[in-house]
C-alpha cells in the first residue's frame, strides 16, 4: 500500500515510517520543510510539502491510506491563551482539511483508511475507573481538543472511508518521550512518585504503539476509537517503584502537587490525571502487545545507559564505489564539519582494513581533543565498525552499513555512544552532545550528497535523507 503519514518526523512517526517501509509498503511523508525532513526520515521515505490548512485532492493520488499524527507538542511549554489555541487549531484544522480533501475525490478514488492520532486525554480525570472506548469523553482542555479532534477523524467514515482514532497513551522510548526526561533522573537516584502517587498510568511501549497503528493500517476490522495502551495499566507509585527497580536506584523524593502546578502550570493536569484504560478494541481484533507488563517494557530500555542514533541516505553510485570512498581515511576529514577542526595525525596501517587504529586531532566548542578509534570489523563493500580506544566519550561504537538500492546505495550509519560521569553527563550535556551530533550528520549528508555523483548514464538516486531515530 502507498501509506501517507504526517508528523513523520516525530517519535513515532519515525519508527511507524521505518516499520511501514520494512514490511514492504511504499510511504511518503507530509511536512512543512521537506529539506529539513529529509535528514530526520529514513532514506527511503518521500518527503513532500503540504500545508496542513490547505490539502488539495490531487495531493491524495494514489494514496491508499493516511496516517495523521501531525500536531502542537503538548508538553513543550505553559499553556498561555496562544498555546492552547495552537494545540487545537494544529490539530483540528489540519484533520478537517484533510477530510475535505478526501470528499473532493470520487468515490472510487479516495484512500481505503484514514488512521488519525488522539490520546487518552479524551477521558480526562477519572479515578479508578475502567476505561473502554465506548465510555464518554471526560472534562478539561485535552478532553475538548481530543472530542473535537476525533470528531473530524471520524467524520471520514460517512464518505465510505474506513476511519480509526487511536487514542495513544504514555508512551515508553529510551531517548524521547516521558522516559526522554526521567531516565536520566532516576539514574542518579533523585526519581520518586508524583503527588499522591495513585493515579492510574496507561502507558505504551513505543514498538508496541507503532504496531498498533500499522495494525490500524492493515486490519480492515479497525473501525472507530482504539485505545492505543498496555493491557496492565499501573499507578504512578508503581510506574516508579519498576522503574527504579529496573535501574537498580532507589525512587525516594516525591514530587508534590503544588510544585508541578508552580512548574508547569495548567498543563500539570497532564500529569497529575488519572486514566485507567483498557485495549478493549485492540484485543477483540487480534492485537497482541509484545510488551503486557511494565517490567518487561523497561527491561530492554533500562538495560544500557548508552545512547543510540541512526542516520541513513542514499548515495547515487554503486556500493563498491560508495565503500572506497569510506576506505579511503582522509575523506573522512572532507565529510567532517569546519567547526571540529578535524583532522588525522596518523594510522597504524598504510590503507584501513581489520585492526587499523587512526589517531585524531579536533575541538569540541573550543577545546582541543584527541581521539584514537581501531577498525573492529571490516567486511567490504557492506559493512565496517570503529571503536574509540581513548577520546572524549565513555563509549563511543559507530557502525557503517552499505546497501544496495534502486538508484545507489543506502548508506546507514548507527552511533551508540556514553558520555562520560554517567547519568550526571547525560543531564549536563546530553542535549548539547545531540544537537552536536545532528549537525555533524547534517554536514555529512549534505556533503556526501555533493562529492558522491553518479557516472555517466547512472540512474538518479532514491530520495535521500538521513534519519535520527532512537530505537
Amino acid at each position: 500500500m502507498n501509506v501517507v503519514i504526517t508528523g513523520a518526523t516525530g517519535l513515532i512517526g519515525r519508527a511507524l515510517a521505518r516499520s511501514l517501509l520494512g514490511a514492504g509498503h511504499g510511504v511518503v511523508a507530509w511536512t512543512r520543510n521537506p529539506e529539513s525532513a529529509r535528514r530526520r526520515l529514513p532514506a527511503l521515505c518521500e518527503a513532500r510539502r503540504w500545508d496542513a490548512e490547505r490539502v488539495e485532492p490531487a495531493d491524495l493520488d494514489g494514496v491508499d491510506v493516511v496516517v495523521h499524527l501531525a500536531g502542537e507538542n503538548v508538553a513543550s511549554g505553559r499553556w498561555t491563551a496562544a498555546r492552547r489555541a495552537a494545540i487545537e487549531q494544529s490539530r483540528v484544522a489540519s484533520t478537517r482539511a484533510i477530510v475535505d480533501a478526501i470528499a473532493k475525490r470520487s468515490v472510487s478514488d479516495r484512500p481505503r483508511a484514514f488512521v488519525c492520532a488522539s490520546a487518552i486525554g479524551i477521558y480526562g480525570d477519572r479515578g479508578d475507573e475502567i476505561l473502554e472506548e465506548d465510555d464518554s469523553p471526560g472534562e478539561g482542555f485535552l478532553a475538548g481538543v481530543c472530542k473535537a479532534w476525533e470528531r473530524e477523524a471520524l467524520a471520514a467514515a460517512g464518505l465510505g472511508v474506513r476511519a480509526v482514532a487511536v487514542r495513544v497513551g504514555v508512551v515508553l522510548a529510551p531517548e524521547e518521550g516521558a522516559l526522554g526526561r526521567l531516565l536520566p533522573i532516576f539514574r542518579l537516584g533523585l526519581g520518586g512518585p508524583v503527588a499522591s502517587g495513585k493515579q492510574w498510568m496507561s502507558w505504551i511501549h513505543l514498538d508496541d504503539v507503532v504496531a498498533l497503528f500499522r495494525h490500524a493500517v492493515e486490519s480492515e476490522g479497525v473501525r472507530g476509537p482504539m485505545n492505543a495502551v498496555a493491557p496492565a495499566p499501573v499507578r504512578n507509585h508503581e510506574f516508579t517503584r519498576v522503574l527504579a527497580q529496573s535501574l537498580g536506584r532507589p525512587a525516594l523524593l516525591p514530587v508534590p502537587a503544588f510544585g508541578l502546578k508552580l512548574a508547569f502550570g495548567e498543563m500539570a493536569s497532564v500529569l497529575l490525571a488519572s486514566q485507567r484504560v483498557r485495549p478493549r478494541v485492540a484485543e477483540e481484533t487480534g492485537f497482541r502487545h509484545r510488551y503486557a507488563t511494565l517490567a518487561e517494557a523497561l527491561a530492554p530500555i533500562c538495560a544500557s545507559p548508552d545512547h543510540e542514533s541512526v542516520y541513513e541516505q542514499v548515495v547515487p553510485v554503486p556500493i563498491e564505489e560508495a565503500f572506497a570512498f569510506f576506505a579511503d581515511a582522509k575523506n573522512l576529514e572532507r565529510i567532517t564539519p569546519d567547526f571540529l577542526h578535524f583532522s588525522i595525525t596518523g594510522m597504524s596501517t598504510e590503507k584501513i582494513e581489520l585492526g587499523t587504529t587512526i589517531d585524531y586531532r579536533l575541538r569540541l566548542h573550543g577545546m582541543p581533543v584527541r581521539w584514537r578509534s581501531r577498525i573492529e570489523e571490516w567486511a567490504p563493500p557492506h559493512r565496517f565498525v570503529d571503536v574509540q580506544l581513548s577520546g572524549p566519550y565513555a563509549v563511543w561504537h559507530h557502525t557503517h552499513e552499505l546497501e544496495e538500492v534502486d538508484g545507489g546505495t543506502l548508506v546507514r550509519d548507527r552511533v551508540r555512544y556514553r558520555l562520560p560521569l554517567g547519568a550526571l553527563g547525560d543531564l549536563a550535556a546530553g542535549s548539547f552532545v545531540a544537537r552536536d551530533l545532528e549537525r555533524i550528520f547534517e554536514h555529512r549528508y549534505e556533503t556526501l550528497a555533493r562529492l558522491l555523483h553518479p557516472r555517466s548514464g547512472a540512474a538518479p538516486a532514491s530520495r535521500p535523507g538521513p534519519a535520527s531515530i532512537a530505537d
